[in-house]
């Protein structure tokens, strides 16, 4: 992959609460994020360097992560603590689209995307650790991800993948044909065919990432797929993930427990639909750590982070 360009900071915005995880605009602009105390954010005027606002749309009583709106103005909503969530967000008024799949209560809900046709796909990180021991299933390298789909009427998903190694952010194809899914922990974009003969199969799509992809953002349909890297390669990580089950395991048990430092890297990257990199964007030594999401509005980057109590704007890169 080539040298990375500069990712150039414009402004940081604060929100008052820890860690916007995912950043999405709606169909106006306004950029939308959950924090950890449960609170779902609606973000305008950040076009306006000192005219940006940030006002309540909606709380959960779990952790939202992966959003979605919705053309009829709903917005889907991951909660880590095992839910995927329907909101209207005039009235305030959750919905649990699901909690389970095969007698199974959900663990760790990702990502989440809606296609033209009503169907809902979301991704499920790991079987085995929660969201407060994300750590412990990149170390131990698990690999029970899922995605899932869950068709209009529908009242319990079906699983389409499993044996995903940290499954997390979700993009369509401009088609509709494959779903793009970031594998966290395998540093790797892999396509999901959604049509035709191989409907249901999965093959890499974007190998050996300089980072550990996060969210996946698709704005307009023939626009690329912005992909955040949470943090650049750890290469005693990739040694650690050859190592046996069993010493993964007992990896795993220290690291939750160990003080967490993320990088002071800085990094997204867009592809296209071919799996070519478009851009990759990176700043060493930055301020803002732990970039989770990446959404363009406005004309600018908007980048998320499970770290940081607000989201930085940053200029976005002219089209190849």
């Amino acid at each position: 992959m080539d040298r990375p360009q500069a990712l150039v900071p414009v402004r940081y915005v604060a929100l008052g609460g820890q860690g916007p995880e995912d950043v999405v605009a709606d169909a106006r602009g306004r950029v939308l994020t959950g924090l950890a105390d449960g609170r779902i954010l609606r973000i305008d005027g950040l076009d306006d360097p000192a005219g940006a606002r940030a006002e309540r749309i909606a709380a959960i009583g779990g952790r939202p992560l992966g959003l979605e709106p919705l053309p009829d103005g709903d917005l889907l909503v991951c909660d880590a603590d095992g839910a995927l969530l329907r909101i209207d967000p005039d009235s305030g008024r959750t919905r649990v689209l699901a909690d389970a799949v095969a007698g199974e209560r959900l663990r760790f809900c990702s990502n989440v995307v809606a296609l033209a046709d009503g169907t809902v796909y979301f991704t499920v990180s790991s079987r085995v650790h929660p969201l407060r021991d994300w750590i412990g299933d990149l170390v131990e390298h698990s690999g029970t991800g899922r995605l899932l789909r869950l068709a209009p009427g529908d009242r319990e998903p079906e699983v389409v993948l499993e044996g995903l190694q940290f499954a997390n952010g979700l993009a369509p194809s401009a088609d509709g044909s494959f779903l793009i899914i970031a594998e966290t922990g395998a540093r790797r974009l892999t396509r999901c065919r959604l049509t035709g003969e191989r409907a249901g199969q999965a093959e890499p799509f974007v190998e050996h990432l300089p980072g550990y992809p996060d969210n996946l953002w698709r704005g307009a349909p023939d626009g690329p797929v912005w992909v955040a890297l949470a943090g650049p390669r750890v290469p005693p990580l990739d040694l650690l993930h050859r190592a046996g089950p069993a010493v993964r395991r007992r990896a795993a048990r220290l690291a939750v427990h160990a003080p967490f430092q993320p990088s002071g890297t800085t990094g997204v990257l867009a592809v296209d639909d071919e799996g070519r990199v478009l851009h990759h964007l990176a700043r060493r030594r930055s301020g803002f750590r732990m970039v989770t999401s990446v959404c363009e509005a406005g004309g600018r980057l908007v980048l998320g982070s499970l770290w940081e109590r607000g989201v930085a704007v940053c200029e976005a890169p002219a089209s190849p």
